[in-house]
């Protein structure tokens, strides 16, 4: 977490008794301003991954030292520009005076994402403004080199002697093993340790490793960061950071239906995350999205990421339209896209699907046909049917746009980075202080 970020979360606790009012008014704006510069800061990577040189221009007019943001793994916008080959932004960043030379957590400048990724045309960019491939201390060239990102298991490998199991907790089971907080090296963690009686399944180190191998390749700030993982040792286990704030299913569950305004905020960080996912070179559809697997980052509920990879598959995709014959009836029945169900082909839609199945939840304060059991409920919905909205106090467009992305059709579906685009758009309109929005009534 971001000391921006940490700021943020314990701003929205109880405040101490020292101060009057006065200092009570500082200690809000500071939080207010904490808020702003973590929105500002995922801003200004998630338009460099976008290559909207447009955008990133814009956040630096107004903010120019947002030119070195950095992410959870230390990377700046210039490390994810160098990565992708995005020349417009990178020659932007470096205008307005990005570190050519910033390191990340492994050590790596841009220079090294981009002769990693053999993006030519980055690499004599990043040379001609003083890029070394190692940082400041090192070139490519020298004897001792510090390898690329990700292509070195030691990058990520951790040994078990380090991680203090002495007061753990289990916040999780499943049918592989259990999902404990630990500490490593100080830090709270998340650890999914397998069952030592499971430790030798074929399958199930299968599944281990498919889930390792997809979360050393997302850096995103709406995806559970990957901190590594114990792979020559049992029992397996993987390790993420530990968020604070617990899982979406257990705030809805005390909350019951969310205001449109923390309905609105909750869906564009699942959406962030999903679009980054939808987007890579290399589609990654979730394939279990439901708020067991949608975490918060703290108490103060202001941040979410998308987590729990276990059942997401890689698609190497040409075309934008391609559909994938894959496994039916993978995920959750509850969220479950009625194509699955019927064991159909499908394609990333089917996460737009359970997105849906998600807004509703957070509007109505029950899971989708909380009355029906999971296998019936995703029965029920392959029939045809989906759940009827009974508030009346449901702004429209949001309604609008959960049965748009729940619709049967699944070329009627909208795409993340639209749905997105809509959010927004309603976000304004709430923001508003004229509060100009249409209440639909049953």
């Amino acid at each position: 977490m971001s000391g921006a970020e940490e700021a943020a979360g314990s701003g929205s606790g109880s405040g101490s008794g020292a101060g009057g009012s006065g200092g009570g008014g500082g200690e809000a704006r500071r939080r207010f301003d904490d808020k702003g510069l973590v929105a500002r800061t995922s801003l200004i990577l998630w338009h460099t991954h976008q290559n909207d040189a447009a955008a990133v221009r814009k956040l630096l007019e107004e903010d120019g030292a947002l030119v070195n943001a950095r992410d959870y793994d230390s990377r700046t916008p210039l490390h994810v520009a160098a990565l992708h080959g995005w020349q417009e932004v990178a020659e932007c960043l470096v205008a307005n005076g990005a570190d050519v030379n910033a390191q990340d957590r492994w050590q790596n400048t841009p220079l090294a994402d981009a002769e990693g990724a053999k993006k030519h045309a980055m690499i004599d960019l990043l040379k001609k403004h003083g890029g070394l491939t190692y940082g400041k201390t090192g070139s490519h060239f020298e004897a001792k080199t510090i390898p690329p990102p990700l292509t070195n298991k030691a990058d990520w490998e951790i040994n078990p002697l380090e991680l203090d199991f002495t007061k753990a907790i289990i916040i999780g089971k499943g049918s592989f093993g259990e999902i404990l907080k630990a500490n490593w090296r100080g830090t709270p963690i998340a650890v999914k340790r397998i069952l030592p009686s499971l430790s030798d399944d074929r399958l199930v180190i299968q599944d281990f490793k498919h889930e390792v191998n997809l979360l050393i390749k997302l850096r995103h700030p709406n995806i559970v960061q990957f901190l590594g993982a114990v792979t020559e040792t049992k029992p397996l286990m993987l390790i993420t950071e530990f968020l604070r704030g617990g899982d979406l299913h257990q705030y809805l569950k005390e909350k019951g239906s969310l205001s449109p305004v923390t309905a609105v905020n909750f869906a564009l960080d699942i959406a962030r995350g999903m679009a980054y996912l939808h987007n890579e070179p290399n589609v990654i559809i979730h394939r279990d999205l439901k708020p067991r697997n949608i975490l918060l980052v703290n108490t103060a509920a202001n941040h979410l990421k998308v987590g729990d990879f276990g059942l997401s598959k890689i698609i190497k995709s040409q075309h934008a339209n391609d559909v994938y014959k894959m496994t039916g009836e993978t995920g959750s029945y509850r969220y479950m896209a009625p194509e699955v169900f019927k064991h159909r082909k499908y394609d990333r839609k089917v996460d737009i699907f359970s997105f849906a199945m998600i807004l509703y939840e957070m509007l109505e304060g029950d899971p989708p046909f909380s009355n029906y059991e999971p296998y019936e409920a995703a029965k029920y919905v392959a029939d045809g049917h989906r759940p009827a909205f009974r508030s009346k106090g449901h702004i429209s467009e949001l309604k609008d746009l959960t049965e748009l992305c729940w619709d049967a059709d699944i070329n009627l579906r909208p795409s993340f980075l639209e749905i997105l685009k809509r959010l927004e758009k309603i976000k304004e309109t709430l923001s508003s202080h004229d509060h100009h929005w249409h209440l639909f009534s049953q």
